[in-house]
């Protein structure tokens, strides 16, 4: 299995992302930077990490949208590779039109870092196979912009679509319809703001992240 994770500038989840896809694939990421004009040959999948990309100026994700990188991220995934946008990396993508929806300030504009209840809503994709419909898990959460919103329209289609991946088991940050994580169209895009990557040994807590990470290699390793 052959996995990229991009940095920008201002990336501080880079390296743990990294560092669960190389424990549960057993070969390190090419680390990419958000300035490079094309992506290593033969990816199976693009992590795009959490963090505060160029400092969260203008909107969360909006400047690393617009980075050269963004232009082969966009060309993979239409090919059908599979993409991973975590916390700010959900942010990037919906900026860069490969989610719908956007992601703002959290309801009562506090930064909320915890770990959260999440349900699982979707398990056909390369990234939630792992995980039981209906299913509860853990995973921790650290965002200032998380509240997920979209138009009526766009809410219903991910819904009827089978397009939300996890929703909020309680109130977290004000997004629609609890909504935590979705897919795109064809399924090989998850945006997320919970972090599967920081639980994925016993030893920070849980391995409910661990799963997404061992659906993906099984996927496409």
């Amino acid at each position: 299995m052959r996995t990229a994770v991009v940095v920008f500038p201002g990336s501080n989840c880079d390296r743990d992302l990294a560092d669960a896809l190389r424990k549960v694939t057993g070969t390190a990421p090419h680390m990419v930077w958000h300035g490079d004009t094309d992506l290593p040959g033969g990816l199976d999948l693009i992590g795009v990490p959490g963090g505060f990309s160029y400092g969260d100026y203008l909107r969360s994700g909006a400047m690393a949208s617009r980075s050269p990188v963004m232009q082969a991220v966009v060309r993979a995934a239409s090919e059908g590779r599979a993409v991973l946008g975590i916390c700010n990396g959900f942010q990037i993508l919906t900026e860069a039109g490969l989610l719908p929806g956007a992601l703002m300030r959290n309801a009562g504009l506090d930064f909320v870092c915890r770990d959260v209840p999440l349900i699982v809503e979707s398990t056909q994709s390369v990234f939630t196979s792992r995980y039981d419909a209906g299913e509860t898990i853990t995973l921790p959460v650290a965002h200032h912009d998380g509240n997920f919103v979209a138009d009526a329209e766009t809410l219903d289609r991910l819904e009827g679509e089978g397009r939300v991946a996890l929703r909020y088991g309680e109130p977290v940050n004000g997004s629609a319809r609890q909504i935590a994580g979705i897919l795109n169209a064809a399924g090989n895009v998850l945006g997320l703001m919970p972090h599967p990557e920081r639980l994925i040994e016993p030893e920070q807590g849980g391995t409910d992240g661990r799963r997404m990470f061992e659906a993906l290699a099984s996927a496409l390793g």
